[in-house]
């Protein structure tokens, strides 16, 4: 099942932008982890979030107090909440689900993207 993000935008620093993934069936399994990433051209992807089914939120640091990951009551879509925006969170960022960590965060299945422009 394709992941399909949207919500993606031009937005000034300081600004806001809320990315949503339709996320079933994924969400709905009994076990699951859940991210959101986003890369920059010429660099590698990042994770940015993760969520999974025990409720574990991680958050790579440069976002920590600015961005929100969350599912919505029906668990079928994935929620960034982006808030105070600077230039550097500029990417395209990637819904991303059978996920895992061991040693590093990685997926198995990844959106399209949905492309973030913060000017200054």
């Amino acid at each position: 099942v394709q992941l399909q993000e949207s919500g993606g935008g031009s937005v000034q620093a300081g600004g806001s932008l809320r990315l949503s993934c339709a996320a079933a069936p994924y969400a709905t399994r009994n076990s699951y982890v859940m991210g959101w990433f986003r890369q920059v051209p010429g660099k590698e992807r990042e994770w940015v979030a993760t969520i999974d089914s025990t409720g574990d939120i991680e958050y790579r640091d440069n976002v920590k107090g600015r961005f929100t990951i969350s599912l919505d009551n029906a668990q079928s879509n994935l929620i960034l909440q982006m808030s105070r925006l600077i230039p550097e969170d500029t990417a395209m960022y990637y819904c991303a689900a059978e996920c895992r960590w061991f040693f590093a965060f990685s997926c198995d299945k990844f959106g399209r993207g949905t492309q973030v422009t913060v000017s200054s």
